[in-house]
């Protein structure tokens, strides 16, 4: 029994995303539409695939067989397209990329406009989040992230700034109200704006001068989860809530437009820049690897 390869992919970017409409948005077509291609594939082979809720969508047990085998055979197919893609001038395709949120704000704005620019065939697709994942399971083609977060098996390439900085800034209102730290010790005394990871951890402040080095547990009326609702700690510091630690770079505009003011810069820690990096047990899909050598080439 012959199935349209179009509905297979489908089912798979549904069951692999939990549902129509993040698939939807992932291959740049309706919910609708998808929907209609999964009950056709589920028509013609006679089995529910997919358990659909209001909430949530979830692959039946015969689903879930088919996308285990399923997963691994699409990719097989894209690699074989991408080897004719390597004899074009120019590739062709859609590069994936799962990258922390400061990346989207200190790394990315540098590299991907041009990038696109040089390669108008490639459709470049960014997933921003914090926790790190198996980018192969999540559908990217390769990921951000720092070193001490790279798993053994990835190949990484340096991408962005090579070294970056921890920086705090705060407002001229805060300062007025409650004055300037000059020691890190006394940030314990201020309103300070606390980050969280999504496993839920708070964020340390680390700061080290002429060998001397202080980690602090900052306190605070504000906590946001590392992400997007980063925006909103500076957003209060600007309008006085307290004093926000972040990359210098995401940081630098408002110090620059005088909105914050930095505090404590002698002590600010330094730390290496992100990788850029994907597995190295498969052939690299073209329009990764045009990003790849674009990336070295700008280093």
């Amino acid at each position: 029994m012959d199935q349209d390869l179009n509905d297979l992919r489908t089912f798979a970017t549904v069951a692999r995303l939990g549902g129509f409409r993040d698939a939807a948005r992932s291959m740049g077509r309706s919910a609708s539409s998808l929907s209609d291609a999964v009950r056709r594939l589920e028509a013609s082979m006679g089995v529910r695939l997919l358990n659909r809720t209001t909430r949530s969508v979830v692959p039946t047990e015969a689903g879930g067989d088919l996308l285990a085998r399923l997963g691994p055979a699409l990719q097989e197919i894209q690699l074989a397209i991408d080897v004719v893609n390597a004899h074009r001038d120019q590739p062709i395709g859609t590069l994936r990329l799962n990258v922390p949120v400061s990346a989207t704000r200190t790394v990315l704005p540098a590299i991907i406009p041009a990038f696109l620019a040089a390669y108008p065939d490639i459709r470049v697709e960014i997933i921003a989040e914090e926790s790190f994942v198996d980018i192969l399971a999540s559908g990217c083609d390769a990921g951000i992230r720092y070193e001490e977060r790279l798993a053994q098996d990835m190949i990484a390439v340096p991408i962005g700034p090579r070294l970056q900085r921890f920086a705090l800034g705060v407002s001229v209102d805060y300062l007025a109200r409650r004055g300037t730290p000059q020691h890190p010790r006394e940030l314990l005394q201020h309103a300070c704006i606390q980050g969280k990871f999504p496993s839920g951890a708070l964020f340390s402040w680390d700061f080290e001068r002429n060998g001397e080095q202080i980690r602090i547990e900052p306190n605070g009326p504000l906590t946001v989860q590392a992400g997007a609702a980063i925006e909103l700690a500076i957003d209060c510091a600007k309008a006085g809530t307290g004093i926000v630690a972040l990359f210098e770079d995401w940081l630098r505009p408002h110090f620059v437009s005088g909105a914050l003011i930095p505090v404590l810069e002698p002590w600010w820690v330094s730390f290496s820049g992100p990788f850029l990096y994907y597995p190295g047990r498969r052939l690299v899909p073209a329009p990764l690897r045009a990003f790849i050598d674009f990336v070295k080439t700008r280093a």
